[in-house]
């Protein structure tokens, strides 16, 4: 989840794998475009329909994202329900302060799965600081000691706190890491890209005031972008104020082809590669 959208309360709320979904097989994903970022938990339509038209569309794998113990548990049960669905696990700085022992231990063996692809999301809010900047800070550091543990990339959220999160992110001597719905500005970009960082962009990239997203963008180099729809907030602009789905990804792709100058079919395949290349296990 990311700046601009309005989050629901995690937990017993949100909609489980129901057993019919968990039956159903889909066919072979063929589309090549990667959702690196989605929560399929929180969109209300049946998952099984969600990736249909997200396959029609031409995505065929989606990263769906935790964001505490119970939505990281849902997010690999429908990783090993359907195909082309890989799972992170995770708590949310929003969520930072309730990051105890039990939690922790709870995500820990999450990761062991190999269908949970990566940490997170993790990271800083200083925005609306659901929980404290001691709590927020001391999770991330946590999550940063468990992607080096098991090797698997680290999945960031920053709000309001890109100094805060960059300077935790050195001390602990991240890896792989993968910054998701970017909103820092183009000194930010080029600082993450010094330090072989994953940048990631969403739909709000398309929204008319985003110039500055644009402007981050343009300077990535191709093998360190990607798209993703952060779904289902931050629908594009086209589709802006709907609940947002991973088909939306050719919009985001859409932009980023323009704003780069290339053509979409090549953005497509660039931010295809890099996915892999940022999540080794979605191969």
């Amino acid at each position: 989840m990311a700046e601009g959208e309005v989050e629901p309360e995690p937990g017993p709320g949100l909609r489980a794998v129901s057993s019919a979904e968990k039956g159903q097989v889909l066919p072979e994903p063929s589309g090549i475009a990667v959702d690196t970022h989605c929560h399929l938990f929180l969109i209300e339509d049946d998952t099984a329909r969600v990736l249909a038209q997200a396959r029609a569309a031409g995505v065929g794998r989606v990263v769906c994202v935790g964001i505490d113990p119970d939505t990281s548990r849902r997010s690999a049960e429908l990783a090993e329900s359907f195909r082309g669905v890989f799972a992170t696990a995770g708590v949310h700085p929003h969520t930072a302060s309730a990051f105890d022992r039990r939690a922790g231990t709870l995500i820990e063996e999450l990761l062991a799965n190999p269908m949970v692809v990566a940490v997170g999301e993790t990271g800083l809010d200083l925005y609306r600081r659901l929980s404290s900047p001691e709590d927020q800070q001391r999770a991330f550091r946590t999550h940063i000691a468990l992607a080096r543990e098991t090797g698997k990339p680290l999945v960031v959220h920053v709000r309001d706190a890109w100094e805060d999160a960059l300077a935790i992110l050195e001390q602990e001597r991240a890896e792989r890491v993968v910054l998701h719905c970017f909103s820092g500005n183009e000194q930010v970009a080029m600082e993450a890209q010094a330090r072989g960082y994953f940048v990631s962009f969403a739909g709000n990239l398309t929204y008319p005031k985003a110039d500055h997203l644009r402007r981050s963008a343009a300077l990535i180099d191709p093998t360190r972008l990607l798209a993703e729809t952060d779904s289902p907030f931050l629908a594009p602009q086209a589709v802006r104020g709907t609940s947002n789905s991973p088909s939306n990804l050719i919009h985001v792709l859409s932009q980023l082809a323009e704003t780069r100058g290339e053509a979409q079919e090549s953005m497509v395949r660039s931010t295809s590669e890099a996915a892999v290349a940022a999540f080794p296990l979605i191969r």
